[in-house]
């Protein structure tokens, strides 16, 4: 087993990798910026090392990490997610420098890494994927001639990448034109690779993921699956597992199907395979992420199986010691992403200090987090402050814990979708389990929820009027 793992990433997801570590008694050394220099994660490493330049860029320097992890003895680094999860050329740098990558091999990170080519290892897999360009596409008379074949609405996809940038919708031949330079340009600022290729879009799908576990022997398992549906803007806001709309046979079927992905690549440690599934219940494979995923959480519930270990194991050379008979689903769990953003302002970002903060507890109930009382919420990164996972019985006692568990909770200081998870929680449609991808579209009265008054915006509006009223 490892000694000391670098943990190359920073707030929860940093957090939940330390405390498997010490469950596993490996040191961990932290690394943040001076933005962070605060940070929980920070605190409760083993050891702690300033990276930069700046609050970014330190993060996303693959050399200086490395040279970091041989400096302090280190001998694997776990990226987590974002930042250098998905980077096929740092894991080269690690592997290079003696130093185990927690994460896929570098060729499966190349090859799922690209949509493209992923679609094609779908499809020699006979796998189903959505119909869509043979490759990369720059011409626009190519993309109208696809559009004439297959038909409107279609998707304007980054090749590399996800998290919805480099991405459009478009229903005519007008938008076609106008989005293709756009979703290119936007796709070469967020992944250095401005191609772009065009799927058939599916109207009002489920998203679904399924979990993947695999070791270096060719055992590989999935751990069911979580449906990622209520999304904004393609981005998850609350994810659910097991799916409500899936027959055992489907998810059997699709379980084999995200197998045989991965299979092809030979991958190892944990992976995510997304379709989309629509109406009628036909699913198509549309990416894999090599990497852990911000939702695993609600996996880790309903199996009591610890992804984050399973992923330090594996990479440390283990035999995967669970079968798929092995994996048996129980009971619902729901995970509510609590962003510093607000809703009612189109998810703009919040920054400011935490001026209050409880998180909610009782039974089936998890916070992974790492923010507190007095905590500056800085204007660097993701809005991700903690994420809200709770599990129940029955899918009606789910929505009720995570409901009960959103009144707990006090976020103070700084705008959240705690009071917007909170309206969804109570919404019929969601309650009944009616929703997909346009469920937020469909839905506009949520943004009319009710936000708690803070007592510090309450203090100000009482010196404004008394102000006011002194001025007069």
């Amino acid at each position: 087993m490892f000694k000391k793992i670098l943990v190359a990433n920073r707030g929860e997801i940093a957090m939940r990798i330390i405390r498997a570590c010490r469950e596993l008694n490996i040191a961990t050394a932290a690394i943040y910026s001076e933005a962070d220099s605060t940070g929980i994660y920070v605190k409760k490493a083993d050891e702690a090392y300033l990276v930069g330049p700046g609050p970014v860029k330190g993060f996303l320097d693959s050399q200086q990490i490395v040279n970091l992890a041989v400096r302090i003895g280190a001998d694997a680094i776990h990226p987590g997610y974002g930042f250098l999860s998905e980077n096929a050329g740092f894991a080269e740098l690690c592997r290079d420098a003696g130093i185990t990558f927690i994460g896929p091999s570098p060729y499966a990170i190349t090859m799922m890494g690209s949509k493209v080519k992923a679609r094609e290892i779908a499809r020699t897999a006979g796998v189903p994927i959505v119909p869509g360009t043979d490759g990369a596409i720059t011409d626009v008379k190519e993309a109208l001639a696809f559009a004439r074949e297959v038909g409107y609405p279609l998707m304007i996809k980054a090749s590399a990448g996800g998290g919805g940038r480099g991405l459009r919708v478009v229903r005519s031949d007008d938008e076609l034109r106008e989005n293709m330079e756009t979703a290119s340009r936007e796709a070469q600022a967020s992944f250095g690779d401005g191609s772009v290729f065009i799927e058939k879009y599916i109207e009002r799908p489920h998203h679904i993921e399924f979990q993947i576990l695999g070791d270096r022997y060719g055992h590989i398992i999935h751990l069911g699956e979580r449906d990622c549906s209520i999304q904004r803007r393609h981005q998850k806001l609350i994810e659910i597992a097991p799916s409500l709309v899936l027959t055992p046979s489907l998810r059997e079927e699709m379980g084999q199907a995200a197998i045989a992905i991965a299979r092809a690549v030979n991958y190892d440690n944990a992976g995510t395979v997304e379709f989309l599934l629509d109406q009628e219940g036909h699913y198509y494979f549309i990416e894999m992420n090599p990497r852990l995923q911000v939702e695993h959480t609600v996996t880790e519930q309903i199996t009591a199986i610890d992804i984050v270990r399973h992923q330090i194991t594996i990479a440390a050379g283990h035999p995967l010691d669970l079968q798929q008979k092995d994996i048996v689903l129980q009971g619902h769990a729901i995970q509510c992403r609590i962003n510093a953003e607000d809703p009612k302002n189109n998810f703009m970002p919040s920054t400011g200090t935490i001026t209050a903060y409880l998180s909610p507890g009782g039974i089936g109930v998890r916070i992974d987090g790492a923010v507190y009382k007095d905590y500056t919420v800085p204007p660097y990164y993701d809005a991700l402050l903690a994420k809200l996972t709770v599990r129940g019985r029955t899918w009606e006692e789910t929505v009720s814990r995570m409901r009960r568990s959103l009144e707990e909770y006090v976020l103070r200081g700084v705008k959240t979708t705690i009071p917007f998870m909170e309206a969804i929680m109570q919404e019929p449609d969601f309650i009944a389990g009616r929703f997909d991808t346009s469920y937020l579209e469909t839905h506009p009265e949520l943004f009319s929820y009710h936000e708690y008054q803070q007592p510090e915006d309450l203090v100000l509006a009482i010196s404004a009027a008394i102000a006011a009223y002194e001025g007069l």
